[in-house]
């Protein structure tokens, strides 16, 4: 949703994970085997997995990915074993349409039982047979308001005026998401027509761009590279941390709101400890430290009252109904659609 990988935390997570791990205080347990996690980059409390590795004795060898779209590009070509992947919902859903996870067994997560009611039943998985929410929150604009002076709509990231100061998000659903939202449609349209209107308005924007960006939109906009971009909520904390001249804004039109969860991919070698790892991960002390950590907004029922941030982080996580209600939700597109983002997305870098 997301999420850069830093150099830093890669530092800690290669000498956390991959070396032992240090001590909590308490006696380790003995080894129970290992867990492949893929995830997000800057989306864990690293803490926290020499935390789970200390409690368990289960070993966590972890792996990050830049967009859901590489994620499923790399299931797909096989040949690498993954027991516990966090896509977001869209994605969910097409990996259940294509026969890629595993059915959870929720004998081993008692901790379902700590998820909001909002956050279970959703359209990607209506029957919660193979995934648990992880984290939500949504997608705004990113903004320097002393560059580019207020915003409050999509519109921003298309005016002529912003030209060279504007990144925008290197995937196709997001782009044609925003292009989408600003002209009026819905973000998970299948018309020819409206999409491509939505195309033809991000060709448009392509000359005004400083670039297409995933985990870069952090270093560009923390330095004032750039002034504007589309990125997700969770990271703009991190970002405002770095650079308090930056704002967030969720346009008028509405936005994504996206749901992350927490999914066994079929085969998985470590089936128990991947069930375990889910368990962990969705328990409230758990995921009240990894909420405050990541800026992002935890599907755990008791978080929000609970949780050690400042009111304005709280806003950003947590947005008024009336915000939410103009979001939208990904849905898993049909296969001729999602040929057409591919061969627009093509057209678009070339």
């Amino acid at each position: 949703m997301k999420k850069t990988i830093c150099i830093i935390l890669s530092a800690v997570v290669l000498v956390g994970l991959f070396s032992g791990c240090g001590s909590s205080g308490k006696e380790t347990p003995k080894s129970k085997g290992e867990v492949n996690v893929y995830n997000w980059g800057e989306y864990i409390d690293t803490d926290l997995i020499t935390q789970f590795e200390n409690d368990t004795g289960i070993k966590v060898n972890y792996k990050t990915f830049e967009s859901n779209e590489q994620m499923y590009s790399v299931l797909k070509q096989g040949g690498v074993s993954y027991d516990v992947i966090i896509p977001s919902d869209y994605m969910v859903a097409r990996l259940i349409s294509e026969n890629m996870l595993e059915p959870l067994d929720y004998s081993k997560i008692s901790n379902y039982s700590l998820i909001a009611g909002n956050m279970k039943n959703l359209v990607y998985d209506p029957d919660n047979k193979y995934s648990v929410p992880y984290m939500w929150g949504t997608v705004g604009i990113i903004y320097d308001p002393k560059v580019v002076g207020e915003v409050d709509s999509w519109s921003a990231l298309f005016d002529p005026k912003n030209s060279g100061k504007i990144l925008m998000f290197d995937n196709s659903r997001d782009a044609m998401g925003i292009a989408l939202k600003y002209l009026g449609f819905s973000t998970n349209t299948t018309d020819e027509s409206q999409l491509n209107q939505a195309y033809e308005l991000l060709k448009k924007q392509k000359p005004l761009l400083q670039g297409y960006v995933m985990d870069q939109v952090f270093d560009k906009l923390e330095s004032g590279e750039a002034a504007i971009g589309p990125y997700y909520a969770g990271d703009f904390l991190t970002m405002h941390q770095e650079n308090p001249n930056l704002e967030f804004c969720i346009p008028k039109e509405g936005s994504n709101l996206f749901v992350d969860a927490m999914c066994i991919p079929k085969g998985a070698q470590n089936k128990d400890n991947a069930e375990t790892f889910i368990n962990y991960m969705t328990a409230t002390e758990q995921s009240m430290k990894n909420s405050e950590f990541i800026g992002y907004t935890s599907p755990n029922s008791a978080v929000k009252n609970e949780i050690d941030v400042d009111d304005y982080s709280k806003s950003i996580m947590y947005p008024d109904d009336a915000v939410l209600a103009k979001c939208e939700t990904y849905t898993n597109l049909p296969q001729a659609t999602l040929d057409y983002y591919d061969a627009v997305w093509v057209k678009l870098k070339s």
